[in-house]
């Protein structure tokens, strides 16, 4: 018989976890994360495993949630209040989830981000739907060992009559397990966004498939589009290159290494029906692109530069920022006076403050004046606790180069 609960959380009793110093007010203002050193001890117990955590002066209570003592975030909190961490208290957090995504949402989007991890006080778990199919992810062995996947699988396909829950690996090279259901044929999952087809390889796509952060900043390059020329730089399958088309651009161009990807953007540009001969795809790195291009002296009217993340550790952000401000740069000199640019970084070792320096001192490289139009980020379908700006990773900053 199959296991519907949502949690994985035993019988046994929970681990009590003492802080080293006082972090009471951090957590109590919604800080989901204590880090290893942030605890006296870290008692052995399995990855997972429920916890109290305790203020480091008289030992009272301060939060319930899970423990990880193989992880540097030892301590997720859940609750802030003496309630249990139990199925019911699962689904109170996925309903809340899913009825904020029903108000939040147009009825001609059906792919979004129905569970944020932290921002939707359900840490560590994570899952997007792509119309008929959702993708699950779980962060780590700490929220493995807390949630019980093919339960929560189950709920959500009963739920949201879903055809199929599909669980993403962590693990490189690794695929992942079908929760339940059946997977779409050939693993490509439909969906739309404002009225725009899509598809979504959600077994082997980047991230669960799609980059459904990016949903709104799409819809404002739509809206600027019209009658313009049009260059997205890293554009993975096509999602500014198509949003820029159905906005009415004059020619768009999409720039991306993998060749499968320059071949699904132009699909999708194909499948909402967009004008033949006015979309471009280029499998070529991108700097050798844009060196190529000013050699032409080739611009274009509106530049969209969304690169993977440069930062992936706080290691890495030195050369992240150089390698940010040479693409800014190159970018800028692609942009046609009084045209538009686009930048994102979507790493949270790069703050906002330090991105918007970052295009400054490379729009001063390419000898070019910005002037700051929006400065957006991820959408309300990715939420973030208050108190955690590191959270709010996307950050993308529309501007006017002279």
């Amino acid at each position: 018989m199959a296991d519907d609960s949502l949690l994985k959380v035993s019988s046994r009793d929970p681990v009590i976890l003492r802080m080293s110093r006082d972090l009471v007010r951090t957590v109590k203002r919604g800080h989901p994360w204590v880090y290893a050193e942030g605890l006296r001890s870290l008692p052995q117990a399995p990855s997972g495993s429920w916890a109290i955590l305790q203020d480091n002066k008289q030992g009272r209570e301060v939060a319930r949630g899970y423990y990880d003592p193989q992880c540097p975030i030892a301590f997720r909190a859940c609750e802030l209040e003496e309630k249990p961490l139990n199925d019911e208290w699962a689904r109170r957090r996925i309903e809340r989830a899913i009825q904020w995504r029903k108000r939040s949402l147009t009825s001609d989007t059906t792919g979004y981000r129905l569970l944020h991890g932290e921002g939707d006080s359900t840490p560590g778990l994570v899952v997007d739907i792509y119309g008929q199919y959702a993708v699950m992810q779980l962060d780590g062995a700490g929220p493995t060992g807390f949630w019980n996947a093919a339960g929560i699988g189950r709920y959500l396909a009963e739920t949201l009559s879903l055809a199929g829950v599909w669980l993403r690996s962590r693990e490189r090279g690794g695929t992942g397990t079908l929760l339940c259901g059946s997977l779409p044929p050939e693993n490509i999952a439909s969906f739309q966004e404002h009225g725009i087809e899509w598809t979504a390889d959600i077994v082997k796509g980047q991230k669960t498939g799609f980059f459904l952060d990016q949903r709104e900043n799409r819809k404002q390059i739509r809206e600027l589009a019209a009658g313009q020329r049009v260059l997205n730089l890293f554009a993975y399958t096509g999602g500014f290159s198509v949003a820029a088309g159905q906005g009415g651009a004059k020619h768009v161009t999409s720039v991306d290494l993998a060749k499968p990807a320059i071949a699904m953007a132009q699909s999708h540009w194909d499948l909402n029906r967009l004008p033949a001969g006015q979309h471009a795809g280029f499998a070529e790195d991108v700097f050798d692109f844009l060196n190529a291009a000013q050699a032409r002296k080739q611009m274009w009217d509106i530049v969209i530069c969304d690169p993977p993340s440069f930062a992936p550790s706080e290691s890495s952000v030195p050369q992240a920022i150089a390698a940010y401000r040479k693409l800014i740069a190159a970018s800028a000199k692609s942009t046609i006076r009084g045209g538009l640019l686009a930048t994102a970084s979507c790493s949270s070792h790069i703050p906002e403050s330090i991105f918007l320096e970052i295009n400054q001192e490379a729009l001063s490289d390419a000898r070019r004046r910005g002037t700051v139009l929006s400065i957006t980020g991820q959408p309300a379908d990715h939420p973030s606790p208050l108190v955690c700006p590191e959270f709010r990773y996307l950050k993308f900053v529309l501007m006017r180069v002279e």
